[in-house]
């Protein structure tokens, strides 16, 4: 008779624990602790930080203003990022570093479907919703593309989608012949800034649906299970049945269509596009989103609310950083000092020294006794 291996995972609950300790093993531990600090700080510092009025925008319009909207609306491409480089992550244990060159891939197919080719527009040469899909079909080729080399030709992920990385703003100014598409057509900037009679951000609500799509698929199917399945034992896993080159690629496609929402939602913002500067570096505050979430970037278990929370974070702390004049050259600076710091904290051999700390004295004091 065969003995049941325990889970590793599996800790028994003790009535005697603290709850403080309780609350440090949990995985939104992390986030949850930075975004209060950042909350406490800006209470102490500038308790108008937190003051949301109304103002007319551009046009004449009432709509919400302040630093909180500022938050909601401006992590709205990255929280939609985490979500599918959470899941890529899980599968493969690594990450898609080209999510920003294909961002402007995205936008740069879009902008083209409705300039029509003309380097500006005053309105749109073709139905937004058929522009939009079709730039989701071509992001969700490349991702496919980064799938295939990870999942069939077994590259590393990083390096597999270093390709995408270096050739993904030149294909994207490749698409528009070098050109700088403007669109004027105010329907066209919607989606990136407010709809009519809606004070709201709109990419807040289109931030919102996403999360609410993925909820419904992570609740009533098992693409959760299947990803974190393969991400934790790949041989295990098709010895079960699944197929974890299918859900390495799925997840990778996945990613593609989140990288294309993302982009369409960044050049709604302007109705323009710069190739160099579009999405810059958004790449590492995605995976960044998703270590802060708690989330082992070795792959594997995963929180995608975790992430979603960690994107908020990140936002949150550079509009705190841009509040208080810190010039944009030094921005990331900063924001990799906090990050590492909450990510170091993070980790369980980090988490085990300060426990063993703790428990020393308390040790010494009994043997004294």
């Amino acid at each position: 008779m065969t003995t049941p291996v325990k889970n590793p995972e599996t800790r028994v609950k003790r009535p005697d624990e603290p709850l403080f300790k309780r609350l440090t093993r949990q995985q939104l531990f992390i986030p949850v602790a930075a975004l209060a600090l950042l909350v406490l700080f800006n209470l102490i510092a500038d308790p108008s930080f937190f003051a949301v009025s109304v103002k007319e925008n551009s046009l004449g319009n009432p709509v919400l203003s302040g630093n909180i909207i500022s938050v909601l609306d401006n992590a709205s491409e990255l929280v939609i990022l985490a979500i599918g480089m959470t899941l890529v992550t899980a599968s493969s244990g690594g990450q898609d570093i080209s999510v920003g060159a294909t961002m402007a891939i995205a936008g740069s197919v879009i902008l083209r479907l409705v300039c029509g080719g003309q380097v500006t527009a005053d309105t749109m040469q073709m139905n937004l919703v058929l522009a939009v899909i079709i730039g989701i079909a071509v992001t969700a080729l490349f991702g496919a593309f980064n799938g295939t080399l990870v999942a069939y030709f077994k590259i590393q992920p990083m390096v597999a989608t270093l390709i995408m990385y270096t050739a993904g703003r030149s294909i994207a100014a490749w698409i528009n012949n070098n050109q700088l598409p403007i669109i004027n057509d105010l329907t066209f900037k919607y989606a990136g800034t407010f709809l009519p009679g809606i004070p709201v951000p709109t990419p807040i609500f289109i931030t919102v649906l996403v999360i609410l799509v993925f909820w419904l698929v992570l609740k009533f199917t098992t693409l959760g299970l299947y990803t974190q399945a393969v991400g934790i034992n790949a041989n295990s896993s098709r010895l079960n049945g699944l197929d974890p080159k299918l859900i390495k690629l799925l997840t990778y496609v996945i990613l593609g269509v989140c990288v294309a929402v993302a982009g369409f939602i960044r050049v709604s913002r302007s109705g323009s596009i710069n190739y160099s500067r579009i999405a810059e570096n958004i790449e590492m505050d995605a995976i960044l989103a998703v270590a802060l979430g708690g989330n082992a970037l070795s792959g594997g278990k995963f929180n995608i609310y975790g992430s979603i929370l960690g994107a908020y974070v990140i936002q949150f702390l550079t509009t705190t950083l841009y509040k208080y004049e810190v010039p944009s050259t030094a921005l990331p600076a900063y924001k990799a000092v906090v990050v590492i710091l909450l990510v170091v904290l993070s980790a369980p051999v980090v988490r085990e020294k300060l426990s063993s700390m703790k428990k020393a004295p308390a040790k010494a004091a009994k043997e004294v006794s």
